[in-house]
């Protein structure tokens, strides 16, 4: 596989939480932001996470000793970036801002490094042409929470090589995950094109008054036999992630029916994304 060290550009709950799982599996880890309080808040994760699972005999002293070691977080991307052999960008769900960064990385990072995105919708296609190496770019999606959750979207592009997803199919093998392979570029790629599915017609019962949130949710569990219910998930993931999404598709389409849920919209302006922040389509204030 020849992936030593990694990058992962973007601290927030994504970026820490692969930095953290690639630190745990052994490998050099340097994860960049420009906001230094969101360095600070992954730091702190990090400081929290391992002697929680520690305790629960979940990692080992030598595993916590290589974090301590190899897991390094940096608010200048060339740092972080110089001696990658595997890139992996979390930053925001915008096109235009993606294509920056990977402009970027294509100047900062050795030739042979592999240029991967944890986009959830957009394909890497839309991206690759803003690099010279469009066979190294992809998507390699992780699922929130990425420490638990044991998918990995490894999506194929026209555009990528082979050789390239076989690497990152080995990578994410490494990291404990069960990759899927993706053989065709499709928006939403696998999982969550039927999520959004769930998630848009249990919006839209909320929105016409149709039943609440907790007995849709109860319903889905109950009788459907899933784990969580769609609006749940919906604040887990977190309310502006889905809004970005949604607008993003939007601006793609014209299409009226791909704008997010007037319900979501109202809690996106209200600052209410969901477990993060402390309210969403649920209060967890008051748990």
């Amino acid at each position: 596989m020849n992936i030593k060290t990694i990058c992962v550009v973007g601290a927030g709950l994504m970026g820490q939480q692969i930095a953290l799982l690639a630190a745990t599996s052994g490998f050099e880890v340097y994860c960049a932001d420009t906001s230094h309080e969101a360095l600070k808040k992954a730091q702190e994760f990090v400081d929290g996470w391992l002697p929680k699972q520690k305790a629960k005999e979940r990692i080992t002293d030598e595993q916590i000793a290589h974090v301590n070691k190899s897991l390094h977080f940096v608010d200048n991307l060339a740092d972080a970036a110089k001696n990658a052999d595997m890139i992996i960008e979390a930053a925001v769900e915008n096109l235009a801002i993606k294509r920056s960064i990977f402009a970027e990385l294509d100047r900062l990072a050795p030739p042979h490094a592999i240029l991967a995105t944890n986009s959830s919708y957009l394909v890497s296609s839309k991206i690759a042409d803003a690099t010279s190496r469009p066979d190294k770019v992809l998507n390699m999606h992780f699922f929130n929470p990425a420490l638990i959750m044991k998918t990995v979207e490894v999506v194929q592009g026209p555009h990528v090589s082979d050789e390239t997803v076989e690497k990152v199919m080995e990578l994410s093998r490494a990291l404990g995950k069960r990759p899927a392979r993706v053989n065709k570029e499709i928006y939403g790629f696998l999982c969550n094109r039927i999520f959004s599915v769930i998630t848009k017609e249990a919006c839209y019962m909320l929105d016409q008054g149709i039943a609440s949130v907790e007995d849709i949710d109860n319903a889905v569990k109950g009788a459907l036999g899933h784990p969580m219910g769609p609006l749940e998930l919906l604040d887990m993931t977190g309310i502006d992630l889905e809004y970005h999404l949604g607008m993003e598709r939007f601006r793609e389409t014209g299409n009226p029916v791909d704008k997010p849920s007037p319900s979501l919209v109202e809690r996106y302006a209200r600052g209410d994304y969901g477990r993060k922040t402390g309210k969403g389509y649920y209060d967890y204030t008051k748990k």
